[in-house]
This record gives structure tokens, sequence and C-alpha cells, in this order.
């Protein structure tokens, strides 16, 4: 393992102008309670996704209330990444897939490793999705240390073998995180069950408010036309996004308005081989369209781009199949974007149908729904305020950090 230092910089007074003077008091009260605990986070990747985002925002935070947080990162060759998300991650998430005797063996022995590498003597030892999971399994916990599993995908359907084999792990831990009540299944054995949806940070470069020529200015650099409606969907090339199915909304957009751009922003993350298999199968479907933009890190892109990218869009778009939360839904409501996204998993929290976006149940909905926006600038500049405001009372970092400090200081009272 390896511990990672988070890139923010973010105190809990810098958002005294976002969330009010009388929130954050309430933050420090609570904060009081458990002054001075030490805590770990540990995931798979640094960089990449959702989780590895929260972290270098949430982690600053915790460390200016008074919390001694560090961030350790998992070990693991290719092999360990594409069993846990070929196998884990998508049996979880419902997906048929074969779990043979060898990828269980793999699964355990990397994780065996990590805990005989690891130093987990922290009062609260917090492990983020299936990878680190069966950590607990083998490492000699001390009686004072609490453990809490955040899972941050849908549990609701999973694959019968894979949720057999996962779910014994689970129940080592002190408590469990989940976005949604509709993720935590009746069988689940722990004796702490929490629900904490994600959020993201207003004053990130992700999302800080981002002057008009510096947009300007990025939309330039990647040859994307300013003058021109623009889509953009921020989504993994992954199966459970569909972002082949965004490319075929967007032809369908295309056929009433021929001016129309489509953007695919995605970071790509180490601890999920699979990406590259559809990033490629992304850019055989998109072919030679040159307003299709498939715009990744490796070009370049980084957090500052995509705020840009969203706050020029017309109309953001996230038609995945399953959905743990979908950052990027709260991400473009944020800047006043109105969203259309599938009834699946977290996006039915952000996007109320109507109110500051559409939830579509297939391509031909969607289109029909994202040429009405862009047919209908008022209304689309109606849901887009709607959206800020919806985020701002449910969905920002200060409200995940008061939801953790209510969690640690009832396991440190139980």
């Amino acid at each position: 393992m390896s511990l990672v230092e988070p890139s923010g910089k973010n105190k809990l007074d810098d958002y005294e102008n976002v969330v009010g003077r009388e929130e954050i008091e309430k933050i420090r009260y609570l904060a009081d309670k458990v002054q001075g605990s030490s805590v770990i986070h540990v995931n798979s990747t640094a960089f990449g996704g959702g989780v590895a985002e929260i972290l270098h925002r949430l982690i600053p935070l915790m460390r200016d209330v008074g919390l001694n947080t560090v961030w350790g990162v998992i070990e693991g060759d290719l092999e360990f990444f594409t069993i846990t998300k070929t196998k884990l991650h998508n049996g979880l998430q419902g997906e048929e897939v074969s779990f043979s005797k060898e990828e269980e063996e793999k699964y355990l022995r990397t994780n065996k490793m990590n805990a005989e590498k690891l130093n987990l003597d922290f009062d609260f030892v917090i492990i983020h999705d299936s990878q680190p999971l069966a950590i607990a399994n083998y490492y000699s916990r001390k009686p004072w240390s609490k453990w809490i599993w955040r899972c941050h995908i849908d549990l609701s359907n999973p694959n019968p073998f894979i949720w057999e084999f996962v779910s014994k792990f689970i129940k080592l831990y002190d408590a469990a995180i989940f976005t949604m009540k509709d993720y935590v299944r009746e069988d689940l054995e722990v004796k702490k069950i929490a629900i904490i949806p994600p959020s993201i940070d207003p004053l990130s470069d992700k999302n800080k408010p981002l002057p008009e020529s510096q947009i300007l200015s990025i939309l330039e650099k990647y040859d994307v036309d300013p003058e021109r409606p623009i889509i953009t969907q921020v989504s993994r090339f992954d199966p459970w996004k569909d972002p082949l199915g965004a490319i075929d909304t967007y032809r369908l957009v295309k056929k009433e308005i021929p001016e129309v751009q489509l953007l695919l922003i995605a970071s790509m993350a180490y601890d999920d081989p699979e990406g590259w298999y559809w990033y490629e199968k992304t850019a055989r479907h998109a072919g030679n369209d040159y307003d299709i933009h498939l715009l990744t890190n490796m070009i370049g892109v980084g957090n500052i781009e995509v705020n840009a990218f969203q706050r020029a869009s017309n109309v953001a778009l996230l038609k995945s199949i399953r959905e743990g939360f979908g950052l990027v839904v709260a991400e473009a409501l944020w800047k006043g974007v109105p969203v259309v996204g599938s009834p699946v998993g977290g996006i039915p929290l952000q996007v109320i149908d109507g109110f500051n976006g559409f939830l579509v149940n297939n391509v031909k909905e969607a289109a029909e729904k994202i040429i009405y926006l862009l047919k209908h600038p008022e209304e689309a500049k109606r849901m887009g305020l709607n959206g800020i405001n919806h985020v701002k009372k449910n969905f920002l970092i200060i409200r995940h950090l008061k939801d953790y400090l209510k969690l640690l200081i009832e396991l440190k009272t139980a």
C-alpha cells in the first residue's frame, strides 16, 4: 500500500460563503466529539473516478476539523484489477459472470498481501468498495478500532454467486455505508448501516467558477465550437455508462438539429483495465463524425477542462444502465446545466423529472428531451437554476463531512 497526500488544500471556513456561518459552526460542534481520532481511508486508486475525487477534497476537511486522517491505496497487478472490475464490480451490479477458483484465490492473495503490508491501527478504518474489502479477513485489528465498509455501487440485484462470496467479508465490519436505502440488501449482516450520498466540492477545480475567456480558450484548444449546441456526457468508458447509447442519442438529435456536438469525457483509471476496451469500442461506434469528441486525461483533459466543457454545455447526458450515484449529474446541475439521465441508481435522487432535467428510459426518449431543451432555452435556463438549488441543499461536500462525523460519533459511543 502507498500513502497518498490529497491534492486539496481546502479548509472548512472556505465554505462559509456557500453554506453560511451557522452550518460551519454546527460541523465544528460535531467534530469536537471525535477530536483527535485517527482515521484511514483505503481504496484502489488515487486518480480516476468519483471515490478518489471525493477523497482528495474530503480528507483535508477531516483534518481541518481535528481528525488525524490519512489515505492509503492498495497494491495490485493488472490481473487483480481485471478480476475486481470485470468479475466483482460487474457481478455486484447484476451481470452474469463466472468467477473461477483461481480468480478467487488471486483476489484473496492480493488482499492478504496488502493486509500484511498495511498499518491499520487507527480508531476508524474506512474501506472503499470491493477491491480491498477482504483485507478485514486478514488484518489483526485492535479491539478499539472501528471498521467501516463504504459501498459506492448499486447492490440491489447482484449476481447471487458473487454476492455470496462478498457478503461473508462485509459482516466482519462494524458498519457499512450506502448511497441509498434501496442498495441495502435484507440479508446483509452488519451491525450499523448508514445512508450517505456522495457529494461534490463547489470550490474544487472541477466545480469552481471560471471566467468566460478561460472557457472559450479551452473549447478552442479542443476544437469545440461554442456557437453550436453541445451535449456532454462525463463518465468512464464502461458498459454500464452506455457510451454507445449516448452516441445513438446524439445521432437522433442531429437529424433535427444538425449543428449539435457531442462530448464524451472520461478519466482513464489504473483500476479499470476494461476502460481501454470500451474507449476503442466507443471510438469505432463514433466513426469519422468530427462532431463527436472523445476527451480524456490522456490528451490533457483534467478537472479545469471538464469544468469548462460542462459550463459550455447546453445539456448534460448520463445514459447509464446501472449507476451507483453519478457525481457528474450533481456537477452539471451545480453549473446550471439541465440533465437528461436514466432513472437508475442515484440519478433520480439528483434529477427531478421536469424540474431540473428529465428522466428517460431509452435512446428515443433521451433524444426527444434533449431536442426540447435545445429548442426551449428559457425552459432549460429555469431548470438549470433549479438544479443549482437542489445540489446546494443536498449534495455538497459540507453535508458529506457532517454525515461522516455523525457516523463516527455513533460508532465511538456504541
